[in-house]
């Protein structure tokens, strides 16, 4: 289950936990569960045993701070203290023995994971009877990120759970029996949703926390510049999450599912600026803050970081209303999976180097009316071309810039849309004010604001590195990106040339917003701008480039390029525009299944002639009604 629509109707109908809107039969709530930042571990330890107490209790939380909405939810606290969102942290060194007391204080029996000797899902799930307590015991004799949840609806898997237990959640870390706990952070994600079908969105109350707040109000992460962090990630909700990081690459360390983490050596590590995390996945991120100024860690399905993710709406759409009841806390254009970063300067600030003067650009952002039924398509321009001569044109996506390794730009943005807007250069490493978050980006005083219509602001910044990159709207990006707002990037080395005929483009995106995120119809899979792109040409023994970008929202995309039925063989060489370690630049199948914001770049050389095919769209194993995958014929000559 990876979408809203797998996830709620999949389960409505079988789960009575999982209600439609406003029909949850529980009692009242009594505690207020507090947002718990994973710092501070839970229980005793003597003799090698940590005994912890963990009861579960209803109360109400207020994932969008204390003056927002409260959801009447079930949570984990330690008895005699708050109950918190997450659990309490449980903490140990390898060779500890764990104990918990599992104390239900609820009236519907508690299945509880995570703390069996396997962790091996419904095989170690241990049920308490309401007013029961249960002894669990395992030993920790691995490093690693797991975690521990529990559901009170009757039937089906942990994933199953979206209303009353979907905060049953906690976090367990397992360090090295011979050095000292990390200097880590451990996020949590999770989140709660209403299906109403007699909403236009299909959702009736949703939002998405990371550590039990949902943006503006999740927690600021304060480093210095320099620092090295360390993050752990653990995705408790039943839908797929790509998490991206503004302005850095980080390294992947290790990933896990909860029962088991599989720790990269170093040599295989690779670099990502967006890594996919499934449900009841867990990863370990490193990275290092070389850059002042503020930055953003986010989900890229933009419609987790919308007023789908946001409480204060009326069947899923945000108006004037509800803006006023939640007034003290200022409205904003994102919601749910966020968090913002402030990376303090150390010494003196971030400055841009000294070099050759910027290359001057222009992107010209257009709005035409009912491209897609009532709704209105965007497009970007790129200034000096005959697009720009032609009021007419509105190339999806938008042109492919072509920039020089350490060779400054200035690009000017002229909003000519209806809209305020934004550009973020995903995965550039430059400087915060240009990375293009209104509001946000920048430090201090000095905060890029959003781009009224009629306006324009230029952006300076200075490619480090040679690789795939792209571009798109960072403001209502559900609406933006979706209806047109994007486009690739590809930084070349000095005297290198960008050959289009063998370095293709492969841009993975929807025709216009979904409106209904539960039952549809579902925004078509486009490639390049094309529902139906044309048949494409290649040469046996010519070497190609496939640079393959995903900025489709709703769904992850099944990429293949196959020989009947059967995929040929490409080499993997880059993520997300950072070259892969030589253990996983290696040959494999042609398939590939990414979410948005991801990016990776492939080698393929046709041995011979003969008929190939491209395919894309859903993947079947989400059984989405309907869905098909498009089939553009390759023919090589």
């Amino acid at each position: 289950m990876r979408h809203w629509s797998t996830v709620l109707l999949g389960c409505a109908a079988a789960l009575p936990g999982i209600s439609a809107l406003g029909t949850s039969p529980r009692r009242a709530p009594a505690d207020v569960i507090v947002a718990n930042d994973n710092r501070q571990p839970a229980g005793t330890l003597r003799g090698g045993v940590l005994t912890v107490a963990l009861e579960a209790r209803r109360g109400t939380w207020y994932p969008e701070g204390p003056n927002g909405s409260g959801l009447p939810v079930e949570a984990w606290g330690e008895p005699g203290r708050p109950l918190q969102d997450p659990g309490p942290l449980v903490r140990v060194r390898v060779g500890t023995t764990v104990r918990a007391d599992l104390h239900n204080t609820l009236d519907a029996p508690l299945v509880v994971y995570g703390f069996g000797a396997t962790k091996r899902g419904a095989l170690d799930s241990i049920v308490v009877a309401p007013g029961e307590t249960k002894r669990a015991e395992f030993r920790a004799t691995t490093p690693g990120t797991f975690w521990y949840a529990g559901k009170t609806i009757p039937h089906g898997p942990w994933q199953a759970r979206a209303e009353d237990d979907s905060q049953l959640n906690g976090a367990i870390v397992v360090d090295p029996a011979d050095a000292p706990p990390a200097a880590d952070r451990v996020f949590m994600i999770s989140f709660w949703v209403q299906q109403d079908s007699t909403s236009p969105t299909g959702l009736g109350r949703a939002t998405m926390a990371i550590n039990g707040l949902s943006w503006p109000h999740t927690e600021r992460v304060d480093v210095a510049q320099g620092d090295s962090l360390r993050w752990r990630v653990i995705n408790l909700t039943p839908l797929d999450h790509p998490m991206h990081l503004h302005g850095f690459y980080f390294r992947v360390n290790a990933k896990g599912d909860g029962s088991a983490d599989t720790l990269i050596a170093p040599a295989d590590q690779r670099l990502a600026v967006t890594e996919a995390m499934a449900p009841g996945q867990t990863m370990d991120i490193a990275w290092k803050a070389v850059r002042s100024g503020n930055w953003i860690f986010h989900c890229h399905y933009a419609g987790h970081v919308s007023t789908h993710a946001e409480l204060d709406t009326h069947k899923g759409v945000l108006d004037e209303h509800d803006l006023m009841r939640h007034g003290s806390d200022a409205p904003h254009q994102m919601y749910g999976l966020v968090l913002g970063i402030r990376v303090a300067p150390r010494g003196e600030a971030t400055t841009y180097a000294a070099g050759p003067p910027p290359r001057a650009m222009r992107l010209i952002v257009r709005e035409r009316p009912n491209v897609y039924g009532s709704a209105p398509g965007f497009a970007y321009v790129l200034g000096g071309t005959p697009d720009e001569a032609n009021a007419d044109a509105m190339p999806v996506p938008g042109p492919t810039l072509v920039l020089e390794r350490n060779q400054p730009v200035a690009i000017t943005i002229v909003n000519h849309s209806h809209d305020p807007t934004a550009v973020h250069w995903h995965g550039i490493e430059l400087m915060s004010f240009p990375d293009g978050v209104p509001g946000w980006s920048g430090s201090g005083t000095n905060i890029m604001p959003s781009i009224a219509p009629g306006d324009s602001l230029t952006v300076h910044f200075t490619p480090p590195r040679a690789g795939t990159f792209m571009y798109h709207s960072h403001f209502n990006e559900a609406r933006q990106i979706n209806s047109g707002l994007y486009g690739a990037i590809v930084v070349l080395d000095r005297g290198e040339r960008f050959d289009t005929t063998t370095d293709r483009i492969l841009l993975l995106s929807n025709a216009g917003q979904t409106r209904n995120v539960i039952r549809g119809p579902f925004a078509p899979v486009l490639l390049n701008g094309q529902a139906q792109p044309a048949p494409i040409e290649l040469k046996a023994g010519t070497s190609y480039r496939f640079r393959v970008l995903n900025i489709a929202d709703e769904f992850p995309t099944l990429f293949t390029l196959a020989r009947g039925e059967r995929p040929v063989r490409w080499r993997a060489v880059a993520k997300d525009g950072a070259d892969l370690p030589p253990s996983q630049a290696t040959e494999r199948p042609a398939v590939l299944v990414s979410d948005p914001g991801e990016i990776y770049d492939f080698r393929f050389t046709p041995a011979a002639p003969g008929d190939l095919a491209f395919r894309f769209g859903i993947p079947p194993f989400l059984e989405v009604p309907g869905a098909k995958p498009t089939v553009v014929p390759v023919v090589v000559k």
